[in-house]
């Protein structure tokens, strides 16, 4: 879990600095905010990502305890 928080944290200042970098750009309000809604979008997409990659390791963990506790069951029983 300390990995999926320091990747949030990583994620979470290179939005802040996306975000202050946008606002002191000297460009019209209008452009700010399309940069501003265009990278929040990609910031989004790149922690769907994330999140998935995630979820797919914690449920190929999940997959091989199942498949060690059927293992040793199956010993057990064997051997009783």
């Amino acid at each position: 879990m300390a990995n999926g928080k320091l990747i949030a944290g990583i994620l979470v200042g290179i939005a802040a600095g996306a975000v202050l970098g946008v606002l002191f750009a000297p460009e019209k309000g209008e452009e700010t905010r399309k940069k501003i809604k265009k990278r929040a979008a990609k910031m989004g997409e790149d922690l769907k990502a994330k999140f998935d990659d995630v979820a797919e390791e914690v449920k190929k963990k999940m997959s091989d305890i199942k498949n060690d506790a059927d293992d040793y069951f199956e010993k057990s029983q064997h051997n009783a």
